[in-house]
């Protein structure tokens, strides 16, 4: 009998084994590879395997096990630098929520490495662009050549003694930032690893951040995330990163090396100076937007699943105003949440994460709900209940704003404490009252269900909006630079100018602008609660008033290094002094809420608050708008935690003024001393100095300023005054270096 050669299908298909459906993704077993895709309604996946460049596809294999929805096989002479893609088939059926198409390579939603670019073409839709059926006409042009391609990965690294910090909460200060932005100009960093991983790794810049004193870095998003065609035409580019394409994968334009252990050698390098990293993620769309959009990834593999679709599954729920929704009530989406989640904390090592638009991953069809799927997911979790995990607590759709909606173990930005501070010292009329609430960690919105002050995240300034110099430099938006012809961005910023749109050399105006700023990020920095600051708010970096730079991936958004002047170097040692006071003082960080209520068996107050005559305010004094000056007097012998008895802390007395000119402030009487020490004062410009003041003294407060005193317990007034100088001097002269060092 004569035999009949093998065919080359027949040769690939002997070489793939049955493998496993768990784990999800690409895995090195150290043998072989196991590949495993979630697909609920493809009828065949084939497994494309590429050259080591990504360019030319070599073979591609049928997943030969379909298990529980997931199709799966394992190829034995694959290692990692395997570089692969999948082709699903199933039903084009946009009226029934199918877009398969297997003329479009997709991307594994498990990828954990990426290569090559995204080069945009018309074979990237599934339908036919131009086609007058639109989305409903099927285009059977290859996407390979200007695809991206997944790598399988070795996850060998050694970690060393790295673990997590675990910084408690009362102690957490944010400081939030973009890889690229913060690195492209940095004189300390070579130039091929300017902008990458590599580059915030660099150990001056290590070096600066811990010297301000703050606990963790917020990363701006770093999953790998794609720039849209549209901004690519007009010379943009989705620089933020909000359009996420890989959930696993870091984005391969911040990898000086193309390695993903640069990644880890950058949170090894920031745990090593005392310093969490925490990622800004996007679990609520995906880049390919609605029924228009690419097929990339999730819409060719299951679309039905991974996407809530309207009741006409043709189209989208656009809950994200980015075009479409995730959908994490199925449970292959969850899953696929979660394990990400897991991925960054046990592989990549990450503290904790800020979720944008948190309020979609706690939705399920009926809406916002405390108990959904995700959020329960996390909070019974051992590893991601352990993790910072911080919700941007609102979106576009129906009762999207949440704050203060999310469960325990959640903090949350809170916006009504950036709206209320720039009110406030803007000058706006009647905002004392809900000043007082802000200052005391927003106790009408959490303090329920056992949360406590670190759950709400006080910013003034982020990364969408105005810089902290921008906010005193400009009435107005002006965004022209991103062709929408300044329509874009948010008209109601609470900004001020103080006589000038912009930069201006008029030393009045400069002048009360740094005075602004200084008191802005007092307000920030001595306020209960968990604290942000945005870079390079330390040394008023400016955007030229750019409110909604998310594609300026250019000198609007990168940080000038050079450019910080004498006034910004001040600026920046007089945050330092800030967070050494914050730190130093755990009055400022509460791990209870300030309530206001007299304990009658403590007898005290935690906190009272003062007229200028130096007395209760009160119930209705608390109704004039005019009112613009508030004493803070928190009383370092409240119960600190819930044992009953007296802390030891220093008590504290805040001033705050924003009327346009100087208020007499009579010095309360206190139980136990009648010695004040002034720590702070923002109307003193640069100056470091201590004085003492004794209660019923009249003291002048600056017109748009705030000061800090701290009382002198009579047994030790003298002792005190002499430790308090010395360490705002050795305070002052370290910060004073640092700032120089900065400058150079």
């Amino acid at each position: 009998m004569k035999r009949v050669p093998a065919t080359p299908q027949a040769l690939r298909q002997a070489r793939i084994r049955e493998g496993s459906p768990y784990p999800l993704g690409a895995t090195w077993d150290g043998l072989g590879v196991n590949f495993a895709l979630f697909s609920a309604n493809a009828t065949k996946v084939e497994l494309c395997l590429f050259d080591r460049e990504g360019r030319r596809e070599l073979e591609r294999i049928e997943l030969p096990e379909y298990t529980d929805e997931v199709w799966h096989g394992y190829l034995p002479d694959a290692r990692p630098g395997t570089v692969y893609g999948y082709r699903v088939h199933g039903p084009y059926e946009p009226r029934a929520g199918h877009r398969f198409n297997p003329n479009k390579l997709l991307l594994d939603p498990y990828a954990k490495h990426l290569i090559g670019p995204l080069r945009w073409s018309d074979a990237h839709f599934g339908y036919r662009i131009g086609s007058s059926r639109s989305d409903l006409s099927f285009d059977r042009r290859d996407s390979a050549p200007g695809m991206p391609k997944c790598v399988v990965v070795d996850p060998a690294f050694t970690w060393g003694r790295d673990r997590p910090l675990a910084i408690p909460w009362e102690r957490t200060i944010v400081y939030e930032t973009h890889v690229r932005g913060y690195t492209m100009r940095h004189p300390a960093v070579p130039p091929q690893n300017r902008g990458t991983f590599a580059g915030l790794a660099q150990q001056e810049v290590v070096d600066y951040i811990r010297s301000l004193g703050v606990t963790a870095v917020e990363l701006l998003p770093v999953h790998a995330f794609v720039d849209d065609r549209l901004l690519l035409s007009k010379g943009l580019r989705n620089y933020w990163g909000y359009n996420s394409i890989g959930f696993f994968a870091p984005d391969p334009r911040y990898l000086a090396t193309g390695a993903i252990y640069e990644f880890k050698e950058m949170v090894a390098r920031f745990h090593e100076a005392g310093i969490e990293v925490i990622l800004d993620v996007v679990y609520n769309h995906t880049a390919e937007g609605n029924e228009m959009g690419p097929t990339l990834s999730f819409k060719g593999i299951d679309n039905a699943s991974y996407y809530r679709l309207a009741p006409d599954p043709r189209y989208y729920i656009n809950d994200t105003g980015t075009g479409n929704t995730l959908n994490l009530s199925h449970s292959r989406v969850l899953q696929m949440v979660t394990d990400s989640l897991r991925y960054w904390v046990s592989e990549m090592h990450v503290d904790g994460f800020r979720f944008d638009l948190a309020t979609i991953l706690g939705r399920e069809p009926h809406g916002f709900d405390q108990g959904g799927g995700f959020l329960d997911s996390c909070r019974q979790d051992p590893v991601l209940s352990r993790a910072k995990l911080i919700a941007e607590p609102w979106d576009c759709g129906p009762g999207g704003y949440q704050v203060g909606g999310f469960p325990p173990g959640w903090a949350e930005w809170n916006d009504r404490y950036r709206d209320t501070v720039r009110a406030y010292w803007k000058g706006d009329e009647g905002k004392l009252p809900e000043l007082a609430t802000r200052l005391t960690a927003s106790s009408d919105l959490f303090a329920r269900r056992g949360r406590k002050p670190w759950a709400s995240v006080n910013f003034i300034t982020a990364h969408d909006g105005f810089t902290l110099n921008d906010l005193v430099s400009y009435n107005d938006k002006h965004n022209e630079a991103n062709g929408e012809d300044n329509r874009d961005g948010h008209s109601h910023n609470l900004s001020w100018n103080h006589g000038a749109e912009g930069p201006t050399d008029d030393p009045e105006v400069r002048d009360l602008r740094f005075r602004q700023m200084r008191n802005m990020l007092a307000t920030l920095l001595l306020s209960q609660g968990t604290p942000m600051l945005l870079a390079g708010d330390e040394f008023a970096r400016s955007q030229g008033g750019n409110n909604n730079a998310y594609c300026q991936d250019n000198e609007i958004s990168w940080i000038d290094w050079d450019g910080i002047d004498e006034d910004g170097a001040a600026l920046t040692e007089f945050v330092r002094r800030l967070i050494a006071l914050r730190q130093s003082h755990p009055m400022l960080r509460r791990g209870r809420f300030l309530t206001g209520e007299f304990n009658p068996e403590l007898e005290v107050k935690d906190v009272t608050w003062l007229t200028p005559a130096g007395v209760e305010k009160a119930t209705e004094q608390w109704q004039d708008p005019m009112a613009r000056c508030l004493g803070m007097l928190m009383d370092g012998r409240a119960q600190a935690t819930g044992i009953r008895k007296p802390a030891s802390d220093a008590t504290l007395l805040l001033i705050i003024n924003s009327h346009h000119d100087v208020v007499p402030f009579t010095l309360p009487e206190v139980t136990g001393g009648s010695q004040w020490i002034k720590l702070l004062d923002t109307g003193d410009g640069d100056r470091v100095d201590v004085t003492t003041a004794r209660s019923g003294d009249d003291i002048p407060v600056v017109g748009r300023s705030l000061m800090l005193f701290e009382l002198m317990p009579d047994r030790r007034a003298d002792t005190g005054l002499r430790s308090a100088a010395r360490a705002l001097r050795d305070s002052a002269q370290t910060a004073g270096a640092k700032a120089e060092e900065t400058v150079k």
